[in-house]
Protein backbone atom coordinates (compact mmCIF):
# COMPACT_ATOMS: atom_id res chain seq x y z
CA UNK A 1 0.00 0.00 0.00
CA UNK A 2 2.90 2.15 0.25
CA UNK A 3 2.47 3.12 -3.62
CA UNK A 4 -0.71 4.47 -2.74
CA UNK A 5 -0.36 8.67 -1.84
CA UNK A 6 -3.69 8.44 -0.51
CA UNK A 7 -3.25 5.87 1.84
CA UNK A 8 -1.17 5.77 5.00
CA UNK A 9 1.07 3.61 6.49
CA UNK A 10 -1.84 1.76 8.23
CA UNK A 11 -4.15 1.81 5.19
CA UNK A 12 -6.69 4.53 6.03
CA UNK A 13 -6.93 7.60 3.64
CA UNK A 14 -5.49 10.97 3.70
CA UNK A 15 -4.81 14.14 2.07
CA UNK A 16 -1.39 14.08 0.50
CA UNK A 17 1.33 16.68 1.76
CA UNK A 18 2.53 19.02 -0.97
CA UNK A 19 3.70 21.57 0.88
CA UNK A 20 7.31 20.57 -0.19
CA UNK A 21 6.48 20.83 -3.29
CA UNK A 22 7.65 23.75 -5.77
CA UNK A 23 4.98 25.94 -7.53
CA UNK A 24 4.98 25.01 -11.35
CA UNK A 25 2.97 26.07 -14.12
CA UNK A 26 0.49 22.92 -14.84
CA UNK A 27 -2.14 22.05 -17.37
CA UNK A 28 -4.32 18.97 -18.23
CA UNK A 29 -6.69 18.30 -20.48
CA UNK A 30 -9.81 15.88 -20.49
CA UNK A 31 -12.46 14.89 -22.97
CA UNK A 32 -15.90 12.54 -22.95
CA UNK A 33 -18.91 12.11 -25.23
CA UNK A 34 -22.29 12.47 -24.96
CA UNK A 35 -24.18 10.37 -27.97
CA UNK A 36 -28.08 10.84 -28.47
CA UNK A 37 -30.67 10.42 -31.16
CA UNK A 38 -30.42 12.90 -34.16
CA UNK A 39 -33.70 14.47 -32.92
CA UNK A 40 -31.72 15.52 -29.86
CA UNK A 41 -28.67 16.63 -31.87
CA UNK A 42 -30.88 18.54 -33.86
CA UNK A 43 -33.05 20.42 -31.63
CA UNK A 44 -29.82 21.88 -29.71
CA UNK A 45 -28.02 23.09 -32.85
CA UNK A 46 -31.59 25.17 -33.38
CA UNK A 47 -31.59 26.27 -30.20
CA UNK A 48 -35.35 24.64 -30.02
CA UNK A 49 -34.67 22.76 -26.40
CA UNK A 50 -37.05 24.56 -23.71
CA UNK A 51 -34.82 25.08 -21.00
CA UNK A 52 -32.63 27.23 -23.24
CA UNK A 53 -28.94 27.52 -24.68
CA UNK A 54 -27.75 23.95 -23.89
CA UNK A 55 -24.17 24.02 -25.19
CA UNK A 56 -23.67 27.73 -23.32
CA UNK A 57 -25.00 26.32 -19.78
CA UNK A 58 -23.20 23.04 -20.49
CA UNK A 59 -20.14 25.48 -20.50
CA UNK A 60 -20.86 27.40 -17.94
CA UNK A 61 -21.53 24.50 -15.53
CA UNK A 62 -18.08 22.47 -16.45
CA UNK A 63 -16.39 25.80 -15.64
CA UNK A 64 -17.56 25.92 -12.30
CA UNK A 65 -17.38 22.37 -11.70
CA UNK A 66 -13.45 22.56 -12.42
CA UNK A 67 -13.64 25.67 -9.82
CA UNK A 68 -15.16 23.41 -7.09
CA UNK A 69 -13.72 19.93 -7.83
CA UNK A 70 -12.05 19.97 -4.38
CA UNK A 71 -15.83 20.15 -2.66
CA UNK A 72 -16.57 17.22 -4.71
CA UNK A 73 -13.82 14.75 -4.98
CA UNK A 74 -12.79 14.16 -1.16
CA UNK A 75 -8.74 14.00 -1.42
CA UNK A 76 -8.19 16.79 -3.58
CA UNK A 77 -6.62 20.05 -3.00
CA UNK A 78 -8.25 23.31 -3.32
CA UNK A 79 -6.42 24.86 -6.22
CA UNK A 80 -6.14 28.55 -7.12
CA UNK A 81 -7.06 28.29 -10.94
CA UNK A 82 -6.13 30.05 -13.38
CA UNK A 83 -7.54 29.05 -16.85
CA UNK A 84 -10.67 27.19 -17.60
CA UNK A 85 -11.52 26.43 -21.35
CA UNK A 86 -14.22 24.10 -22.46
CA UNK A 87 -14.65 23.76 -26.00
CA UNK A 88 -18.33 21.64 -26.51
CA UNK A 89 -18.35 20.09 -30.19
CA UNK A 90 -21.79 19.14 -31.57
CA UNK A 91 -22.53 16.84 -34.27
CA UNK A 92 -25.15 14.92 -35.73
CA UNK A 93 -25.35 11.86 -33.06
CA UNK A 94 -23.50 14.01 -30.30
CA UNK A 95 -21.62 16.51 -28.40
CA UNK A 96 -18.14 16.19 -27.04
CA UNK A 97 -16.63 18.23 -24.41
CA UNK A 98 -12.98 18.88 -23.84
CA UNK A 99 -11.53 20.91 -21.02
CA UNK A 100 -8.45 22.38 -20.70
CA UNK A 101 -7.65 23.80 -17.11
CA UNK A 102 -4.25 25.53 -15.92
CA UNK A 103 -2.81 26.62 -12.28
CA UNK A 104 0.51 27.77 -11.17
CA UNK A 105 0.63 25.00 -7.98
CA UNK A 106 1.83 22.37 -6.24
CA UNK A 107 -0.52 19.97 -7.50
CA UNK A 108 -1.95 19.03 -10.88
CA UNK A 109 -5.01 19.92 -12.29
CA UNK A 110 -6.17 16.51 -14.07
CA UNK A 111 -8.96 16.13 -11.65
CA UNK A 112 -10.21 19.90 -12.54
CA UNK A 113 -9.91 18.82 -16.37
CA UNK A 114 -12.46 15.45 -15.58
CA UNK A 115 -14.39 17.18 -13.36
CA UNK A 116 -15.61 20.10 -15.84
CA UNK A 117 -15.97 17.59 -18.95
CA UNK A 118 -18.05 14.98 -17.24
CA UNK A 119 -20.50 18.12 -15.88
CA UNK A 120 -20.89 19.59 -18.65
CA UNK A 121 -21.97 16.26 -20.37
CA UNK A 122 -24.28 15.45 -17.39
CA UNK A 123 -26.03 19.33 -17.55
CA UNK A 124 -26.20 18.34 -21.67
CA UNK A 125 -28.14 15.48 -20.38
CA UNK A 126 -30.50 17.42 -17.86
CA UNK A 127 -31.30 20.31 -20.84
CA UNK A 128 -32.05 17.30 -23.25
CA UNK A 129 -33.63 14.54 -21.03
CA UNK A 130 -37.22 15.55 -22.63
CA UNK A 131 -36.06 15.30 -26.13
CA UNK A 132 -34.12 11.54 -25.44
CA UNK A 133 -33.77 9.60 -22.23
CA UNK A 134 -31.52 7.13 -23.34
CA UNK A 135 -28.61 8.66 -23.91
CA UNK A 136 -25.11 7.94 -22.83
CA UNK A 137 -22.10 9.76 -21.34
CA UNK A 138 -19.08 7.90 -21.95
CA UNK A 139 -15.33 7.80 -22.74
CA UNK A 140 -14.15 10.64 -20.50
CA UNK A 141 -10.47 10.18 -19.70
CA UNK A 142 -7.36 12.25 -19.34
CA UNK A 143 -6.16 13.49 -22.60
CA UNK A 144 -2.62 15.10 -21.41
CA UNK A 145 -1.05 16.83 -18.50
CA UNK A 146 1.82 19.13 -18.01
CA UNK A 147 4.07 20.27 -15.21
CA UNK A 148 4.96 19.36 -12.23
CA UNK A 149 7.74 16.32 -10.99
CA UNK A 150 6.24 13.67 -13.11
CA UNK A 151 6.24 15.96 -16.10
CA UNK A 152 4.55 16.03 -19.07
CA UNK A 153 1.73 13.10 -20.10
CA UNK A 154 0.03 12.61 -23.42
CA UNK A 155 -2.50 9.68 -23.55
CA UNK A 156 -1.58 6.99 -26.50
Amino acid sequence: MSDLTHLDAQGAAHMVDIGAKSVTARQATATGRIAMSTTAAAAIRAGAVRKGDVLAVARVAGIMAAKRTSELIPLCHPLPITRVALDLDLDDRGVTATATVGTDGRTGVEMEALTAATVALLTVYDMAKALDRAMTIDGVRLLAKSGGRSGDWTAG
